[in-house]
């Protein structure tokens, strides 16, 4: 299979074209190039996908196209470019294009409502969901019989740039404080589901082989966040003591949830966001989608972490330090 991914030099990108080599695929990615590297055996075509010109440095025809565009005009100028020259279309997306999380989407099929499609020039990140609405109905109107829409949650495992997966097992490998207390949400309802880049990559792959069409919920299992804690505090062999403080107490200290800057990852409010952690991806299951365990992708996470180095400025987490002052906080409160 002659594979083109538009994009291929960071995270899924670059583990898609992984998962394409690995099963014998010829494997080009066209990027501008400022993202990373391409994985090893893929060739790299420099373009920007800002306007058409940017394809014109491609060669012949491709069996399937893997696309993970953001902004709708990439999109466009992609299907403007190439349609004449794929067979089919992949175009991963994202549980964020569902117009409703609450507790009543718990369990939400691919048949929920959307956001309002958003289809302007100036792309941010709040028109993130409402932007891969336009982009999921520009696929499906270009290949009507002959598109795949991977709708993927939260992606984890080695290189992931986000810090959201590997901050759990790195806190737990290296705690902030000599006597190896760690900061945890206490949200005992509280639900996570991710999945592993590498599974997805490789069901992309899979799908695209065997023509595998229709709109996905691309997803692991939704588990408890305790556990899922808990599975990375045991790849980082953690006995010390944990700190376990409610939402309401790291809200009036300034620590947020998810994702960002002075965060605790993979922790939404809840019962307020329950719908985002808990989509049905029984479709997926169905079409051949199969995920690894949770503490394999922390053990690799962890792995990739220690090597890029853990004193490295980070996107989502507590630094050390922070966490630490907010330990002695909780500690010195009144029992």
């Amino acid at each position: 299979m002659r594979l083109l991914i538009l994009g291929g030099t960071a995270f899924l990108g670059r583990a898609t074209a992984r998962a394409a080599l690995e099963r014998g695929h010829q494997v080009t990615c066209l990027a501008r190039g400022t993202s990373g590297q391409v994985a090893d055996g893929a060739d790299l075509v420099v373009g920007d996908r800002a306007d058409t010109r940017g394809y014109a440095d491609l060669v012949g025809d491709f069996d399937a196209v893997v696309d993970v565009a953001r902004q709708p005009r990439h999109v466009r100028t992609a299907l403007d470019a190439l349609t004449m020259r794929v067979d089919r279309w992949l175009f991963v997306s994202t549980i964020n294009v569902y117009a409703d999380v609450s507790p009543s989407a718990v369990d939400a099929d691919e048949s929920a409502p959307l956001l309002p499609a958003w289809d302007g020039e100036e792309w941010a990140p709040e028109q993130y969901g409402a932007g891969k609405v336009t982009c999921e109905s520009l696929v499906a109107q270009a290949f009507p019989s002959s598109h795949l829409i991977a709708r993927a949650g939260l992606l984890g495992g080695p290189e992931d740039v986000s810090d959201r997966t590997g901050y759990w097992p790195l806190r737990f490998a290296h705690p902030s404080r000599a006597d190896g207390r760690v900061l945890v949400p206490h949200s005992p309802d509280a639900q996570v589901q991710l999945i592993d880049v590498r599974d997805l990559a490789r069901w992309l792959v899979v799908s695209a082989e065997s023509g595998t069409t229709g709109v996905f919920n691309a997803n692991g299992p939704s588990v408890p966040l305790h556990a899922a804690i808990a599975a990375a505090r045991g790849v980082a062999a953690h006995t010390d003591e944990l700190v376990p403080v409610p939402p309401e107490w790291l809200a009036a200290h300034g620590v947020s949830p998810w994702m960002g800057e002075r965060s605790l990852p993979l922790w939404v409010p809840w019962p307020d966001l329950a719908g985002m952690m808990t989509v049905d991806t029984t479709a997926a299951q169905r079409a051949g989608l199969t995920v690894r365990p949770l503490p394999e992708t922390f053990i690799d996470a962890l792995a990739w972490e220690l090597q890029a180095g853990p004193g490295r400025a980070r996107k989502a987490g507590l630094s050390p330090a922070d966490e630490a002052d907010l330990i002695t906080q909780r500690l010195s409160e009144p029992a």
